[in-house]
């Protein structure tokens, strides 16, 4: 059974440690002049995951997180496989005490904005617009 928080679908619990899927905020620039207006803005909210309990693991075609807080008593974990790839070396991420920030340079210059963050069309209950970033 999934339950749905504000942050979090719980997934389940296993000795008295929860497992969960993490919220995933997103947006994105396009240029296909300059590298600089060409990325993806992407957040993983993971409140209270120290460095040190953390696993992030950045490829072209997408990401693996795990990450727990002892705190919350909760392990939080989420795969992407993103629309088109990224330029991993020119990306950029940022660990503060509520969540995973990250710049990703996308690949190819284009104008074109992805139609989506994901390759596969589906709609998943994790993932939304980040209209913070949407407006800047």
């Amino acid at each position: 059974m999934l339950l749905h928080s504000h942050y979090f679908h719980k997934l389940h619990c296993l000795n008295s440690v929860s497992l969960m899927v993490a919220l995933v905020l997103w947006a994105q620039r396009s240029s296909a002049s300059d590298p600089e207006k060409n990325y993806v803005y992407l957040t993983i909210s993971v409140p209270d995951v120290p460095k040190s309990s953390l696993k992030l693991d950045l490829k072209s075609t997408g990401l693996s997180f795990t990450g727990t807080s002892d705190t919350k008593k909760t392990t939080y974990h989420v795969d992407l496989e993103f629309y088109d790839e990224i330029d991993v070396e020119n990306s950029k991420t940022n660990h503060t005490a509520k969540n995973i920030e990250m710049i990703l340079r996308k690949k190819e210059m284009k104008e074109e904005y992805w139609p989506r963050l994901l390759k596969d069309k589906a709609k998943v209950h994790f993932l939304k617009t980040d209209f913070d970033k949407v407006s800047r």
